[in-house]
């Protein structure tokens, strides 16, 4: 593993998912392995779990970590062959060149934008990274994936299923403001790569991209994909079609414990933060079936199984 932006990086992902729950077990294993280098996490957007969890996992490897929150410094250019005589001080080149000096592995959070479709499922920004830095990168939430975030929820759903192909339902919730598709892509993209029977269901024009999607069950009737469910995830995205457009409507698809009681005893997931009482009533998240904050707690061994492999195939 060199970079780490996809589950295309990942290798053989049964692997991947057992040396997580194994450092989850055993934290300390590997508490040298990162002597005397240092992780760099670049930040263009808010973070709580990404930060510290993969700030955690650092420290458990013995790495050294910095933080710097791009929105704070010198507005980078990302064009290439532009006159840079507006508003940014410094282009990408010279920033991915320099950080690479003083960062043995570098950690990238960048949104998507919501306007422009096409630059964003490029992976524009974090793939100008990958192109000038010369260092490891590693995604930690980029325009169209959250690697990270899905494999804590691979290893949480390994943790907790009670069979061997369980059924999933990903299902869209309300929002009252537009949101990225990274977590459910990704998501939907690692679960379409494991043992489990996948249902993403949503109201009419908030389908996903089928890069994403393609072997899944696609549903617009909530109740209908709730039914036998094992796990509920939960999450708003905006349109994919009409791009980043948010529903002022469908405040009904909040999930409340009447939905859950349709499901087999199924547990509940989020990637957090989460809108209390829009998203998910307060009887459902803090129900002895809420997974959400077992799944924060998978990040930090997620992230470490990732930064394990990268400075193990980096030696």
């Amino acid at each position: 593993m060199k970079n780490f932006t996809s589950i295309k990086d990942a290798g053989d992902l049964k692997e991947l998912l057992q040396k997580a729950l194994k450092l989850k077990a055993n934290p300390f294993q590997f508490n040298e392995l990162g002597k005397n280098q240092t992780l760099g996490l670049v930040f263009f957007n808010p973070s709580l779990r990404t930060r510290l969890s993969t700030q955690r996992a650092a420290q458990n490897l013995g790495l050294n970590s910095i933080v710097y929150n791009a929105g704070q410094g010198w507005k980078l250019e990302f064009e290439d062959a532009v006159c840079m005589d507006g508003d940014k001080a410094e282009h990408i080149k010279e920033a991915a060149a320099v950080m690479s000096q003083y960062f043995d592995l570098i950690g990238i959070r960048a949104f998507s934008s919501l306007t422009d479709r096409k630059r964003d499922y490029e992976d524009f920004v974090l793939n100008k990274f990958i192109k000038y830095a010369t260092v490891p990168v590693v995604s930690l939430e980029s325009a169209i994936r959250h690697p990270l975030q899905s494999l804590a929820d691979l290893m949480t759903i390994e943790e907790k299923k009670k069979v061997e192909k369980p059924k999933v339902a990903l299902t869209w919730a309300p929002h009252p403001k537009a949101l990225p598709q990274a977590v459910a892509n990704s998501f939907a993209e690692w679960m379409l790569r494991t043992q489990v029977d996948l249902t993403i269901v949503q109201p009419e024009g908030f389908q996903l991209s089928e890069e994403f999607t393609k072997g899944a069950h696609i549903e617009t009737n909530q109740k209908k994909a709730f039914r036998d469910a094992d796990f509920i995830y939960a999450k708003n995205w905006s349109c994919f079609e009409d791009y980043g457009k948010v529903s002022e409507k469908h405040s009904d698809w909040t999930i409340t414990p009447a939905k859950m009681a349709l499901t087999k005893d199924a547990y509940f997931m989020h990637c957090l933060p989460v809108r209390r009482n829009v998203v998910v009533a307060d009887a459902v998240l803090d129900s002895p079936k809420s997974l959400v904050i077992e799944q924060a707690n998978n990040r930090t061994f997620a992230a470490q199984a990732v930064l394990a492999e990268i400075l193990k195939n980096s030696k």
